[in-house]
């Protein structure tokens, strides 16, 4: 039977080529390639139950579905009889969905339900009447924003479900539709793992399933590469009402598997036990960053009297206030494109944004005075080698202008909206800019971009440990990556001193 994947996998290419960019986007569709789906349905554990419901909400052409009931025959399961319940909303492809899987009808006690509905009305529904349970799960769920206002959102908060994106749309509500013991394998991108707007998602995982299994693609454009999706992907094995237990790790470089490695890793190097915001990491070895053990890494920001928020200067809203170059009643405004590595280039003639901001009522409220500051970029590209990068901003530089402005694509480090000392600011960017915090960061953040909350979930040494380090920081002729990062190794298992 596994034939059958095989017959709609070229399918699934040829469609893919047919099918516009513009619907695609419309509707979220990714459709999941062969490869892929024979990995998720193999996460599937061996199951007693005598009758399986299986759901595939946007179920697309059907290999998903079809790879999961190649998976119940190929042994490990008891099943007399097998349900499953397939949404799609395409008409196109759920027209190819019913030709795929009309060829696993009858076979082992097969009945398949094809549903044009939409998924997230249905589901609400259901949830609402209690009735339909399912025992497995397996989806890759339509990826798109959902508008805070939109229909979808208003029928998701009926249900309690706080979400921003179809994706995690999708499989809140096929957790809620699940039975106790009941399995879910969903392929999502990694952004849910990390950040504000996906918090009461991670909770609802995190309180009503436990984590089982995670794979992770290493290379973020191959697993999806015939639909350019660069977003990094990870897949979760998911078990409703089931205890926390160890989590298998899984990596592969692409969709091809063949050098896949696993490790399993205790809970709490997954979700870590103080963290009030409930990131998800993925580690991809054995050993622990040494900045997770430290004795002298573990400070938060609020422990050592520093705070980290994005630059409040939102350039379209505050437009008429802008200048091209300093000038009479203006102060420097600062964007990512004045920055490079610790080199501050301000200002830059002819550059395509602003240099500087009007000082007046309507902006003096988002504006900082004066001092040294250190800012990340809030967005990198995928091709650098650092997803964290920080440089120090030095009060000398701007010809004694008493306020600086930062605009929306900076995180700024400071300390009540006000600069730091000096010694501090060049420990503090050291830190961020070793190879060690990016390889933390990249635990549980799969984009390029970088939040102050992620840089608020950082441990970081204490203020004096931060201050000796800008002395020494400033004590070198040239800081190499290298320098750096024996400096920051060595600072990692030192008990109180660098």
């Amino acid at each position: 039977m596994p034939h059958l994947l095989e017959q709609a996998e070229t399918v699934r290419k040829e469609v893919g080529q047919q099918l516009s960019q513009k619907r695609k986007s419309e509707l979220g569709q990714f459709m999941t390639p062969a490869t892929v789906a024979r990995f998720m349905a193999s996460l599937f554990p061996p199951s007693t139950l005598k009758t399986a419901r299986l759901l595939d909400a946007g179920t697309g052409m059907g290999a998903l579905s079809g790879a999961a009931l190649d998976r119940f025959a190929a042994g490990g399961f008891l099943f007399h009889h097998v349900e499953v319940v397939a949404y799609e909303i395409d008409p196109q492809l759920r027209e190819l969905l019913c030709q795929t899987l009309a060829k696993y009808q009858g076979r082992f006690g097969v009945d398949i339900s094809v549903r044009r509905s939409d998924f997230i009305e249905e589901a609400v529904k259901l949830i609402f009447q209690g009735e339909e349970r399912f025992t497995h799960a397996i989806l890759n769920p339509p990826y798109k924003k959902i508008h805070s206002a939109s229909r979808h959102r208003h029928l998701l908060r009926r249900v309690g479900i706080e979400t921003v994106n179809l994706y995690s749309a999708f499989v809140a509500l096929t957790i809620e539709l699940m039975q106790a013991g009941g399995q879910i394998v969903a392929i999502m991108p990694r952004s849910f793992c990390n950040g504000p707007y996906y918090r009461p998602f991670r909770e609802l995982i995190l309180s009503k399933t436990s984590i089982k299994h995670i794979h992770l693609f290493a290379a973020r454009n191959r697993a999806f590469r015939d639909d350019d999706v660069l977003q990094e992907n990870i897949i979760v094995l998911l078990e409703r009402d089931a205890l926390q237990g160890n989590v298998t790790v899984s990596t592969s470089t692409d969709d091809s598997f063949t050098d896949m490695q696993t490790n399993v890793y205790p809970f709490d190097r997954i979700v870590f036990p103080d963290d009030a915001e409930s990131f998800i990491h993925v580690p991809t070895s054995p050993e622990r960053n040494h900045l997770e053990v430290s004795p002298v890494i573990r400070f938060s920001l609020a422990d050592i009297s520093l705070e980290v928020s994005t630059g409040p200067v939102v350039d379209f809203r505050l437009r008429p206030h802008l200048r091209q170059m300093p000038g009479r009643g203006t102060v420097p405004l600062l964007y990512p494109s004045h920055l490079s590595g610790q080199v501050l280039d301000w200002p830059k003639p002819g550059a395509k944004k602003p240099n500087a901001i009007i000082r007046n009522a309507e902006t003096e409220k988002w504006l900082y005075p004066n001092g040294y500051y250190v800012v990340v970029r809030r967005f990198s590209s995928k091709e650098e080698r650092r997803r964290v990068m920080a440089s120090v901003v030095y009060p000398d530089a701007f010809n004694s202008s008493p306020m600086l402005g930062f605009e929306n694509h900076l995180n700024v480090f400071h300390y009540g909206k006000e600069g730091i000392p000096e010694n501090l600011a060049h420990g503090l960017a050291v830190f961020l800019n070793s190879t060690a915090v990016d390889e933390q960061f990249r635990l549980f953040s799969g984009h390029t971009q970088v939040n102050a909350t992620d840089l608020r979930l950082l441990k970081y040494p204490s203020r004096d440990v931060l201050t000796r380090l800008g002395v020494w920081a400033k004590g070198r002729v040239k800081l190499t990556q290298q320098k750096i990062d024996q400096k920051i190794e060595s600072l990692a298992w030192m008990k109180t001193e660098i």
